[in-house]
């Protein structure tokens, strides 16, 4: 399973769900630095130094450091969805179906609306 550090702003119910099945998360909290407004890069790096994919809501932020980053233990960026669980599924199949995060931008996007 995988290792992941969740980013400020991630929906708490989605780790929840995502350590229900599994998953190793933590979020900024645990480490001690919840509400501190922590940049993006040191997210990031503190990710990579504990081996640890970043999860977050901020696509273009993180799709940026991903870019100038060279190497880091993978980002996992997602669109807001409300169904808790059902983004929790869409981020678990993604992950299962990866070998290693290292190095990797993974999107996860919320299914659109049903039409009749």
């Amino acid at each position: 399973m995988a290792r992941l550090l969740v980013d400020e702003n991630f929906p708490r119910p989605v780790a929840v769900e995502l350590r229900r099945r599994g998953h190793d998360v933590v979020d900024l909290e645990y480490m001690g630095l919840a509400d501190r407004g922590v940049p993006d890069t040191s997210v990031l790096d503190m990710a990579a130094s504990d081996g640890r994919a970043v999860l977050t809501l901020d696509r273009r932020d993180f799709a940026r450091l991903h870019q100038e980053r060279t190497h880091h233990s993978g980002i996992v960026a997602c669109t807001l969805d409300l169904d808790s669980v059902g983004m929790a599924a869409r981020i678990d199949t993604a992950l299962t179906a990866i070998a290693r995060l290292d190095d990797q931008f993974i999107r996860i996007v919320r299914p659109g609306p049903t039409r009749p």
